[in-house]
């Protein structure tokens, strides 16, 4: 019986390679929510990273699509990942105004202190870059927390 549970175990588990990483993000930056859920059920890590340490909820967050920036936060993946240029997931969505991501993001506990390799928090991008609406995205979200009682970093 152990060789039948190790031979099911093989077959549930795909290899992780560049290839499938690629394909994950690919299907994180397209938003297509049916690629990342097979993925995700074939085995492979959602927190994989690419040569440029971008993973799924990068790619996500950078293009606003909300669906699958919730559906990688309910799958417990790592929030607050950065790539080579040590930008999270809540810089990309900062940098590029997806406040709605923005909100979800921080609610779900993204850190709001962390600095990337320019030495800017996401709030910091998001004023360098003149979105006016990512800062009253932050400010309210932080504001729902602390209401919470959530002590945000």
């Amino acid at each position: 019986m152990g060789t039948v549970t190790n031979q099911a175990e093989r077959q549930t588990q795909v290899e992780t390679t560049p290839e499938i990483v690629d394909a994950l993000l690919e299907a994180a930056r397209y938003d297509d929510f049916e690629d990342i859920t097979s993925l995700a059920s074939s085995g492979i890590s959602l927190d994989s990273k690419d040569s440029l340490g971008r993973t799924a909820l990068h790619m996500a967050a950078a293009n606003g699509h909300l669906d699958i920036v919730e559906y990688l936060i309910s799958q417990g993946v790592d929030i607050n990942a950065f790539n080579e240029e040590k930008n999270t997931p809540l810089h990309w969505a900062c940098l590029n105004g997806h406040t709605e991501v923005v909100k979800k993001l921080i609610l779900a506990g993204a850190s709001l202190g962390i600095l990337n390799s320019h030495e800017r928090t996401p709030m910091d991008e998001a004023v360098t870059r003149g979105k006016l609406d990512v800062v009253d995205a932050i400010n309210a979200a932080v504001a729902q927390l602390e209401l919470a009682g959530v002590t945000v970093s």
